[in-house]
């Protein structure tokens, strides 16, 4: 995926997993661990005909079953389980839409990424804490990067938004506006030795090549 002479380094390639039975309705999803629907198996095999078994240093995937199936259906059988890659942890939102929580609010608006989480059945992550984690798989997958190398993760939505904010150095609210939806591909990599965002919410289509 690297451009050779005008870019040596390699790519960071990122499927977020396709649709479960809770993101079909908007339902907040950390760690509960849901399968695929048909439509989200569907979606993680065309996410492999994109890839067009592309070989990759490392593939390192989240451990929630609806990520590693993932993997497999996209041709990724065997990835590297990174206790990193796992959804932002929703706290006591977990399961339920933002509709719900702006009503447990009284009405008053909310956004993961000014607000945050309250605790549940968990305590909950900080945005601080999220990006903590977005940092140490940056920093596992540079090495390889560096030598020319492309690396593939394949984790959820809005941890995998903190993760480009992060590669990009913007600030972590930025992630509220970058959509990523269930079945996406996307591509982290350098313009000019600069970390940076190359492309973003590639919807499944097997007719588009990342190889």
């Amino acid at each position: 995926m690297s451009d050779g002479e005008t870019d040596p380094n390699g790519r960071l390639v990122l499927i977020r997993h396709g649709e479960t039975p809770w993101s079909r309705v908007g339902r907040h999803t950390s760690y509960t661990d849901l399968t695929l629907t048909e439509r989200g198996e569907q979606q993680a095999r065309d996410q492999g005909s994109m890839l067009r078994g592309h070989k990759f240093a490392m593939v390192l995937c989240s451990p929630r079953v609806r990520s590693k199936r993932t993997s497999a259906l996209a041709g990724y059988a065997h990835p590297i389980v990174d206790d990193d890659l796992v959804e932002w942890d929703y706290g006591g939102y977990e399961g339920i839409t933002t509709r719900q929580i702006v009503e447990q609010r009284d009405g008053v608006p909310w956004d993961l990424w000014h607000d945050g989480v309250v605790p549940g059945e968990t305590p909950g992550e900080t945005a601080e804490q999220v990006q903590a984690r977005a940092q140490r798989v940056i920093d596992r997958s540079l090495p390889s990067l560096l030598e020319g190398d492309d690396v593939l993760l394949v984790s959820h939505g809005h941890f995998l938004r903190m993760l480009a904010v992060t590669w990009a150095d913007l600030p972590i609210t930025a992630g509220a506006v970058i959509r990523l939806d269930t079945g996406s591909v996307c591509e982290l990599g350098f313009e000019h030795e600069r970390q940076a965002v190359l492309r973003w919410n590639c919807p499944p289509d097997p007719r588009t090549d990342f190889s």
